[in-house]
């Protein structure tokens, strides 16, 4: 009787037990994950990949004589007064743009940190711009006329530039989050472009003078001569092929894991180049692309 009492007590305790381990498995809480599923994608590794879009460029050409017209007016009294005058515009056009990138991506639970270079070729993005002003300048500083006599400076200024961006290299530094299959990123870094650059301006000056003098009895007589200037009036041009300018870029995008590594991306990027002789290029890229990560 008391080996039977016994082995009815270590059977419940066995029991008990057993039926506390299985109250621990996921399945019976109502839920089982095996591993399979994930709420989020691995981003993190390198990858490559390339991309189509659309250019837009904004060149400021309004300052781009000057210094073609300071070399002309230089030790002279008409440097001054002609140093800031503006004969273009600023202009715009469009084009398309093609692209490659390499990057490498390092993830920290949901943060994705970056660093990628690219290589953008734009399809023909030139620009250009002419003008012209006029303007009499009379008796400017440091012009010391006779008694009686007043100067007027007759300048005509005529100017043309044009600027064409070739392509351009960027490295840029990526922040991302991990939204599953999908990541939202926000890029910064610095970019050079390659490009072609030309100004020329044209001075045309006279120089009238207007002398009054005043004879007996107190009558005035008043006489106008008028000279050429040679050496203000005369042509500058300056041409750079394949001239490099440094500027830096900013912008966001979104990619989208389609299968395994590959992804697809939308992206917008603003570039902003330092001035080439004067002329600075602002450029607005909006891209499509595919890529593929390792």
């Amino acid at each position: 009787m008391r080996r039977l009492l016994l082995a009815a007590v270590m059977l419940g305790t066995v029991s008990a037990a057993h039926a506390a381990d299985l109250s621990d498995l996921p399945i019976l809480r109502g839920s089982f994950t095996d591993g399979l599923s994930k709420t989020s994608h691995n981003w993190d590794g390198a990858y490559v990949g390339g991309g189509a879009g659309y250019t837009a460029d904004a060149t400021d050409f309004t300052q781009s004589v000057r210094g073609l017209t300071n070399f002309i007016f230089r030790d002279s009294v008409l440097q001054q007064p002609t140093s800031t005058w503006s004969l273009m515009n600023k202009t715009n056009t469009q084009s398309t743009n093609f692209n490659a990138f390499v990057g490498r991506n390092w993830q920290w639970y949901d943060a994705i940190m970056g660093l990628e270079g690219t290589y953008s070729y734009f399809n023909n993005l030139a620009t250009s711009s002419s003008g012209s002003n006029s303007l009499i300048i009379t008796n400017p500083a440091g012009d010391n006329p006779p008694a009686g006599t007043t100067d007027n400076y007759n300048v005509t200024l005529t100017g043309t530039a044009a600027a064409k961006v070739k392509d351009m290299i960027s490295l840029r530094g990526r922040v991302g989050w991990d939204g599953g299959d999908f990541m939202p990123y926000a890029f910064f870094g610095a970019a050079v472009g390659r490009m072609d650059v030309s100004r020329t301006v044209t001075s045309d000056v006279t120089l009238t003078q207007v002398v009054t003098t005043t004879g007996v009895g107190g009558a005035t007589t008043t006489t106008s001569t008028t000279y050429a200037v040679p050496a203000q009036s005369q042509t500058q041009s300056q041409h750079r092929t394949n001239t490099f300018a440094v500027g830096w870029t900013a912008g966001l995008g979104l990619e989208y894991c389609i299968w395994n590594g590959l992804f697809a991306r939308v992206e917008y990027e603003y570039v902003r180049f330092s001035p080439i002789m004067n002329t600075q290029v602002t450029l607005n890229n909006a891209r499509l692309g595919l890529g593929y990560k390792f």
